[in-house]
């Protein structure tokens, strides 16, 4: 009886935990519903399981519970039980893939009139690349990168000079427009994770990888690496600030662009 009341709790418990625990959501602050509506899903398919499994576990100890004189029933295999639990399994698993490959295909097909920005990742800072006047990212290579072009972008692509670089410091974007976020690493595996925005991705070193959002919601949001990235890992962290578009163009005014930043150390880029 005490296995079954343990058991019995277990369900209560996890159960209540679920339910009534206040930061079950964070607020949501991208137009990513989608990715809530498949985390609801997969939670009430799971959370049935569990509460099933461990339900009949409970009734079995208490049910057949060991009695003087009484023997097991011997059956090897039952056909039909089989069949029940291999069907069941296979249409739970497809109801909870089936979102997920909806909802992947959205977060990676970017609209066309989505304003491209640059993560870069190294350990352990989060740096950040905005297209300039011209509206397009120079190109940029790993193999490029020094101290005076922590980016490593091409000196000789000219429209990578009017590029704004921010090392270390806060992301600011718009509210209301689609971002491209083009994502990359210049040492070891990292994640971009911003919770609040449903949104993360593996930084690749020598790949890009990319997903895209729209900000809803007004406010400063943390950013996390969500990949064990080496004993400075729990300290990466970022800001992105999402703000009216008016408080976004004052701040990208403030900002420095490359041909700035190289002038500064002393190292001019080549004329074009």
């Amino acid at each position: 009886m005490a296995v079954v009341l343990i058991l019995v709790l277990i369900v209560v418990g996890s159960v209540l935990f679920h339910v009534l625990s206040p930061w079950w959501w964070t607020p949501i602050a991208s137009n990513w519903t989608y990715i809530d509506t498949t985390l609801v899903i997969t939670f009430w398919i799971t959370g049935i399981v569990f509460v099933a499994v461990v339900s009949f576990m409970a009734y079995c100890v208490f049910r057949f519970r060991h009695k003087p004189g009484n023997r097991a029933h011997y059956e090897p295999e039952n056909r039909r039980l089989e069949l029940l639990l291999g069907g069941g399994t296979a249409v739970g698993v497809a109801a909870m893939l089936a979102p997920g490959l909806i909802v992947w295909n959205q977060f990676i097909t970017v609209p066309a009139d989505a304003a491209s920005v640059e993560v870069v990742s190294q350990q352990w800072l989060w740096s950040f690349r905005l297209p300039g006047a011209d509206g397009k990212l120079g190109r940029a290579e790993t193999g490029d990168v020094t101290p005076e072009n922590p980016l490593g972008l091409d000196k000789n692509d000219a429209s990578g000079l009017d590029d704004v670089i921010i090392e270390g410091g806060e992301l600011h974007l718009p509210i209301g427009k689609p971002v491209h976020i083009l994502l990359r690493s210049v040492d070891v595996l990292h994640d971009f994770y911003v919770p609040e925005f449903r949104a993360k991705m593996d930084m690749i070193p020598g790949m890009i990888t990319y997903f895209w959002f729209t900000p809803t919601r007004i406010g400063t949001f943390d950013i996390l690496c969500a990949e064990l990235c080496g004993v400075g890992h729990g300290q990466m962290r970022g800001t992105v600030v999402v703000e009216a578009d008016a408080d976004y163009q004052t701040w990208l005014g403030q900002q420095q662009t490359f041909t700035q930043l190289t002038a500064s150390s002393g190292e001019l880029p080549p004329p074009n």
